[in-house]
């Protein structure tokens, strides 16, 4: 949770013509019209007006029917990489079923066959993580290769990138010796693996493109974790300052990078993945994204830094835990660049029980809007909890569509 892979080169849309590109592939670039195309973008469902200006060339999609996508992103310069949903094992597609794989074949030939000709197409996305949590993952490479060699058979112009859920140790190899009408390679990466991500792709033969096809600060299952198992989760800030490191990394590497997730969505906590909170307000990560693509933020307005959320009293501690008959306090420290008052929301909410695979939809837990008795811009104090695990939530706006957002785990017992 955007290609190709001269990422130094400039932005080309402007100079389009209105009908669909030729795009190729040609050693590590993706070329558009001839030349090299880079790929700078985000996936998700959130707002497409701002991304131009962040220096975005590119948003990705995962399965659903790309035509309004398409047609939006042509209005604003951008291109996109259609995702062609292939079904996955662990959520019940049997590639033991020739009925099943004929039914799947023809509905992904009537997408490509509908918006080959679309000016906003880049790529065709096939598949994503489709080999994620499988014991025997011999039944996706053929299945990987059936759908890339129909789309290259009906829609010669637009290249096939296959999505895999990191390199793993032997996924990349496969990938080549079993479909090899794949022509770029999609990898999600998260954290500090993203460093190494592209040279480890190279390592196991790969020559072609790569686009990170997800990146992220850090995933949750690489996240320390409190006794009862509750990862932390950095704050937008620390986020932002990784999101900087990996993405002139992956510059350096001529890799091409999507950040995940333009919008907000619940993956453990509401915010985990989200670079936008609820009502849209953007998160210090589109500076970063800003940053590394030549853009610009929106009227200068710099989004508020979260310095620290402890535990009051206990500045070390990652999380908190009191007696029912007692209270929780917390104290935040943050700043706003620009000077501007910033208004400050706490809530408290149920630890997620959810521990999904590979993104899978997750209920949002429960809310305790009672629960945070005194509140303010420098902290905040919690009682009237059942026993059970939390964690309390902090947002800041500074009232010009930007914002920053931390939170912390804690129990009662």
């Amino acid at each position: 949770m955007l290609l190709s892979l001269a990422l130094g080169a400039p932005l080309l849309f402007a100079a389009l013509p209105a009908t669909a590109a030729e795009v190729s592939v040609s050693g590590r670039d993706i070329l558009v019209d001839g030349r090299p195309f880079a790929v700078r973008g985000v996936a998700g469902d959130g707002p497409l007006a701002p991304l131009p200006g962040l220096g975005a060339t590119t948003v990705r999609s995962y399965g659903e029917d790309p035509g309004p996508l398409l047609d939006a992103a042509d209005k604003l310069g951008l291109k996109v990489i259609a995702g062609l949903w292939v079904g996955q094992p662990r959520q019940g597609a049997d590639y033991a079923d020739p009925a099943f794989r004929a039914r799947q074949l023809a509905e992904l030939e009537a997408l490509v066959t509908r918006y080959r000709d679309h000016p906003a197409l880049l790529m065709w996305g096939i598949g994503n993580e489709v080999e994620v949590d499988l014991a025997d993952d011999s039944a996706v490479w053929p299945e990987i290769e059936t759908v890339a060699a129909m789309v290259r058979r009906v829609d010669p112009v637009h290249p096939t990138l296959a999505v895999l859920a990191e390199t793993g140790t032997d996924k990349v190899a496969k990938l080549m010796a079993q479909a090899p009408s794949i022509q770029a390679l999609g990898l999600n990466s998260y954290g500090d693996a993203l460093y190494s991500a592209p040279s480890r792709a190279r390592e196991q033969g790969w020559r072609g493109p790569i686009v990170i096809t997800e990146l992220g600060a850090l995933g949750q299952w690489q996240a320390a974790r409190a006794p009862w198992g509750a990862p932390f989760e950095p704050s937008s800030t620390q986020k932002a300052i990784q999101l900087r490191r990996y993405l002139k990394a992956l510059e350096d590497a001529q890799a091409g990078a999507i950040v995940f997730l333009w919008g907000q969505k619940q993956e453990v906590t509401p915010s985990w993945h989200s670079l936008l909170l609820a009502d849209g307000s953007r998160l210090e990560a589109a500076e970063a994204m800003a940053e590394a693509w030549g853009g610009a933020l929106p009227s200068g307005n710099h989004a508020p830094r979260i310095v620290s959320l402890r535990v009051a009293g206990e500045p070390s501690a990652p999380f908190a835990s009191w007696a029912a008959d007692e209270e929780g306090a917390f104290t935040l420290d943050a700043v706003e660049p620009d000077g501007e008052l910033m208004e400050v929301r706490w809530f408290v909410m149920a630890e997620s029980a959810a521990r999904s695979v590979g993104g899978d939809p997750e209920a949002v837990p429960a809310s305790f809007p009672d629960a945070v008795r005194q509140s303010g811009p420098t902290g905040a104090r919690v009682s009237g909890l059942p026993p059970g695990r939390y964690r309390i939530f902090v947002e800041l706006r500074d009232g010009r569509g930007a914002a920053a957002t931390a939170n912390m785990p804690f129990e009662v017992r």
